[in-house]
């Protein structure tokens, strides 16, 4: 498994990039796509030194161990752009070239989409796309007016900590409520810390994602959350600050 981070090379290279040595597990019969966070206008293309990329390696590592034995495509797109740069969504376009490459390589398996904050972004626009049956987003950015519409029959799951100074955990429920009235499935996770980046009780981060990603798959139940994660039931409108998850219904 290749774990340097290469995106430097998007502009000119292709937007997947597995890490199974180079190929497909034999008879792949699902895939996860991973993408990392980014700025909101940049029009270069990441850096080799891409900090945001690094975050994901450990995610990505933990998808692997929870799917090791079930023939799933572990991958990440690769930008050509390190900016959302407005209405281009350029990480957008990025993430259908990852899908068409990937179509390329295993033929139409169901994909899970995981995305950091921009990345996050990136996936839930994606899910337009019918190859996508559910997205995990980690500290989503998620700004008023972001279209749901087309998550009708997708699964959404959504992890952020409220002391998140980056993107706004509040954004996120309210997505989740848009996204749940178009037709979507959806989970909000409180997570207890970690901020934007993920980093106090990351090991918590990686084990529900991964988890929750394995489950979406079908190939593990549900994780179950216990204690800080605990799910509180279905308020609506969004769920106060001392309710630590939700599930609108």
């Amino acid at each position: 498994m290749r774990n340097t981070p290469d995106e430097a090379s998007g502009a000119a290279g292709r937007a997947l990039v597995t890490v199974h040595g180079g190929r497909p597990p034999d008879g792949a019969k699902a895939a996860v796509l991973l993408l990392h966070g980014g700025r909101a206008d940049a029009l270069e293309p990441p850096t080799r030194l891409n900090l945001p990329a690094w975050r994901m390696r450990l995610f990505e590592k933990a998808v692997l161990r929870a799917t090791a034995d079930d023939r799933v495509l572990v991958a990440r797109v690769r930008y050509r752009h390190r900016g959302w740069n407005g209405h281009h969504a350029h990480p957008v376009a990025d993430v259908h070239r990852a899908l068409d490459e990937l179509c390329a390589l295993t033929g139409p398996v169901p994909v899970v989409l995981v995305g950091h904050s921009l990345g996050g972004r990136a996936a839930l626009r994606a899910a337009a796309d019918p190859r996508v049956s559910a997205v995990i987003a980690l500290a989503p950015w998620c700004p008023s007016g972001e279209p749901t519409a087309h998550l009708r029959d997708r699964t959404v799951v959504a992890l952020h900590d409220e002391t998140d100074r980056v993107t706004r955990a509040a954004d996120t429920w309210a997505f989740l409520t848009r996204a749940h009235a178009a037709g979507a499935r959806v989970m909000g996770i409180r997570m207890p810390a970690g901020g934007h980046a993920m980093i106090r009780r990351a090991g918590q981060w990686h084990r529900v994602t991964a988890g929750a990603t394995a489950a979406l798959l079908g190939t593990a139940p549900c994780p179950s959350l216990t204690g800080e994660l605990a799910w509180t039931g279905s308020p609506r409108p969004a769920p106060s600050p001392s309710a630590r998850g939700w599930v609108p219904g």
